[in-house]
């Protein structure tokens, strides 16, 4: 670890100095970090002994790391991991190159509480862990050779409970630092709308500010270049600002037309660049490059939301920031994966409950085509743990909402902010409505480009329609009610709707699918994650689409055949909530037990009768057992799922989906026999070396015939040969204790995952995978400098 400190310091300090020839320089600072666990005293200051501090990297969360414990303070909303303060501390040198220029320091966001120290002088606090903020380091920065600076970071969330989910600790989002002339453009202070947006023709209209912090008046111009999603130049202009005085800041305006532009859409996200050069006597002085897209997105009181003029129906999930086996500190590959698999189900939005998001998480939403409701957060004044952001929302709650609007508003994907989730502040009506006006006030104030929502409380949801809660949000939101927001609409039809937080059964689904004026919905949940269980021992919540590791459940079938735009059929055994015990393989003790099975290997292996249903959008499905028709059945008008009544018999169960009477779809489940060896798959066979980038190595334990065996809990082990690491193991089951940060896991209805990452160079990756009493099985992965998987 520590050559790979130095070798990253080295290729840091070359940056910095070639800075006198770049006008900006970002400098990515997540490597190269001293870690220490626990409250050590006097560690801001800048000579304080940390020569037996863990050299760590971030994002780092150190909770995800320490193990399970019914004793843990976070209890079962923290998934019982452990809590605490974690200092950070870096060392780094600026050269001379940096001298007579501004220096900042930027978090994506700490794990809480945090404060922050350059040379032992405090910068800050910031209390909101899931924020973006940063400070200016430049009065009290050391520069030259042999001028050594320390960052020191303390993170403390030890007053516990204080989530209802798992929340992570320490720098746990990417750091990075800044280095701009004094006179430069203010940070997130570029602002990138189009209007009058047709197929033929587009107005990009760019606000932004720049700031003087010289000693003297300077002359200044802000040339502007648009480039198409092609990266060709389309538009450009210049804005003279004329003399900006010292200590000054100035705003500029201007607009430019784009002839038939490549609008943002969900199946084609076409995203452009915006270059601004900061421009005095001739030489430029600062510059940035921003993504935005070019789009048109509106909600309307009778037909919902549109896109670019085509009527489109909101078919979201809700998502919490963890990444199972990473807790909060996600490597952005196991987002993109787990998104892929949402699109596959027919997701096209996602409601970031109850936080804001990392922001490559929006740029990622970006890219492929995601709607996003920006959520802020999860309570005002009024506790829901003893210890979460009530403390704080007096004080900050209106900082945290300017700089996660200002840090995330050209992001095309996001169409709606909420302003917070089930607030409990609703049932002192006047109060709360002063609360709630003055947030709507500054979304708007920062963003009058987008509308603003809230989830509205269950228990408090009918008076809020009538008391004008409701009518101070662009777009009426509503938890689990829907057809109290349907009414409320009937009540007055000027009102925009939108179902912020649904249960995954069928009703729901149909208040939004068969009312046009319903824009749609996000379930609860897309995804399993940590916390907010039911009590030791689980550690997660299971309602997800898919599980922690990415896998998709069977349930998820039946929202794919309502959501998904291209045929579908898929086979389940369907055993109701009473009949579900834990000696079943496939029982989950939370949230309500699974009751769907994808596999054709019951427990009971005796003869017995089975409720086999279809999940189909197809006009008809065909069930067959061995080969003989079970009969056929048509679609329902309410697309409720197709049901035989089955005599078990081991072997071969299809379903056949035909449109128009050819076949369209087709699905099939098969007996498994004993346990006999582990097969090997990956989601990439190559990986680039960033932190970002990991890929999942997915253990299945089989037959001799490769049908898994849905029973298996054989513990299985990996090896790995090559440049390369097991960066985390994971099954998905909410109920075990075991470590993330290991190179054993026990199979969990079958299966288990190592999650790989390049360690450095390139060359070939062998992961093995073995188990008492089967037949091992490898695969091989390719690291690549900066690849991709194709």
């Amino acid at each position: 670890m520590k050559l790979r400190f130095c070798t990253i310091l080295l290729g840091f300090l070359t940056l910095l100095h070639s800075a006198h020839a770049i006008p900006r320089v970002v400098s990515s600072f997540d490597a190269g970090w001293l870690f220490f666990k626990g409250d050590g005293a006097g560690a801001h200051a800048f000579n304080y002994n940390d020569s037996e501090w863990r050299h760590v990297d971030v994002p780092h969360d150190w909770s995800i790391e320490a193990p399970f414990s019914a004793d843990n303070p976070t209890g079962p909303g923290g998934g019982f991991l452990p809590s605490g303060v974690g200092w950070y501390r870096k060392h780094f040198t600026v050269p001379d190159g940096y001298a007579g220029r501004r220096i900042f320091i930027e978090f994506d966001g700490v794990m809480a509480n945090s404060d922050v120290w350059i040379n032992g002088a405090h910068l800050g606090k910031r209390p909101y862990g899931y924020v973006s903020f940063g400070y200016e380091l430049t009065e009290k920065i050391r520069i030259g050779k042999g001028e050594t600076n320390v960052l020191a970071v303390r993170a403390d969330n030890s007053l516990q409970p204080a989530s209802r989910w798992y929340t992570g600790a320490g720098i746990y989002r990417h750091v990075r630092l800044v280095c701009t002339d004094p006179v430069h453009f203010v940070k997130w202070g570029t602002f990138i709308t189009a209007h009058d947006v047709t197929k033929e023709r587009a107005l990009v209209r760019l606000r932004g500010a720049v700031e003087n912090q010289s000693q003297k008046r300077k002359e200044i111009a802000v040339d502007i270049k648009v480039l198409s999603p092609a990266g060709k130049t389309i538009a450009d202009a210049s804005a003279w600002l004329g003399e900006i005085p010292s200590g000054a800041t100035v705003g500029f305006t201007k607009e430019l037309a784009v002839s038939n532009p490549a609008l943002w859409q969900l199946h084609r996200p076409d995203i452009y660049r915006a270059r601004l050069a900061l421009r005095s006597a001739g030489a430029v002085l600062d510059d940035e490059t921003l993504s935005f897209g070019i789009r048109d997105a509106r909600f309307l009181p009778e037909t919902g939301f549109w896109l670019n003029g085509t009527n489109v129906k909101i078919k979201g999930v809700c998502l919490h920031h963890d990444g199972g086996a990473f807790g909060a500190a996600v490597p952005l590959r196991v987002w993109e994966r787990r998104l892929e698999q949402l699109r596959r189900l027919g997701v096209n939005a996602i409601r970031t409950a109850h936080n804001p998001p990392a922001p490559e998480f929006l740029d990622l939403c970006d890219r492929m085509g995601f709607l996003v409701m920006d959520e802020l957060f999860d309570c005002w004044t009024v506790a829901k743990t003893p210890y979460d952001y009530h403390r704080h929302f007096i004080d900050w709650a209106h900082a945290d909402v300017r700089d996660t609007v200002l840090r995330d508003r050209n992001h095309p994907s996001v169409i709606l902010y909420s302003a917070g989730n089930e607030i409990r502040d609703t049932v002192h009506e006047a109060p709360a409505k002063r609360v709630l006006a003055a947030l709507v006030s500054v979304f708007h104030k920062y963003d009058p480009s987008r509308p603003v929502t809230q989830g509205l409380f269950r228990p408090n949801v009918s008076r809020d329609y009538d008391n004008g809660l409701a009518d101070l949000l662009d777009v009426v939101g509503t938890n689990y009610r829907d057809l109290e927001l349907l009414a409320a609409w009937e009540a007055k039809p000027t009102r925009r709707i939108i179902g912020t937080e649904q249960r995954h059964e069928l009703a729901t689904w149909l208040a939004a699918r068969d009312h046009p004026q319903h824009s749609g919905q996000f379930l609860w949940s897309g995804i399993d994650y940590l916390g907010e269980s039911f009590g030791w021992p689980v550690i997660g919540a299971g309602f997800g689409l898919l599980d922690r590791t990415g896998e998709v459940k069977p349930m998820a079938y039946e929202r794919m055949s309502w959501w998904s735009d291209k045929p579908v059929v898929h086979a389940v055994r369907r055993i109701s909530p009473a009949k579900t015990v834990p000696q079943d393989p496939g029982f989950v003790p939370i949230m309500g037990s699974q009751t769907q099975f994808a596999d054709w290997t019951p427990a009971d292996r005796r003869p017995h009768e089975e409720t086999v249903e279809a999940y189909s959008n197809c006009e008809e499905v065909e069930l067959l057992l061995n080969g003989k028709s079970l009969g056929k059945k048509r679609r329902n008008a309410d697309d409720s799922p197709r049901s035989w009544k089955v005599h078990w018999e081991p072997g071969l169960l299809e379903a056949v989906g035909r449109n128009g009477g050819a076949v369209a779809a087709k699905h099939e489940l098969r007996t498994a026999g004993e346990p006999a060896r582990i097969l090997l798959t990956a989601d990439r066979t190559r990986i680039s070396f960033t932190w970002d980038d990991v890929a999942f190595v997915t253990a299945a334990v089989t037959d001799r015939n490769g049908i898994p065996v849905p029973d298996a809990a054989d513990l299985v082990s990996f090896k790995i040969k090559g440049p390369g690491i097991i960066a985390a193991v994971d099954n998905g089951d909410n109920t075990s204790h075991e470590p993330f940060r290991a190179s054993e896991r026990r199979a969990y209805q079958g299966r288990c995952c190592a999650i790989v990452r390049a360690a450095a160079g390139r060359g070939k990756i062998t992961v093995g995978a073995s188990a008492s009493g089967l037949a091992g099985d490898s695969i091989v992965l390719e690291a690549v400098p900066g690849g991709k998987d194709p």
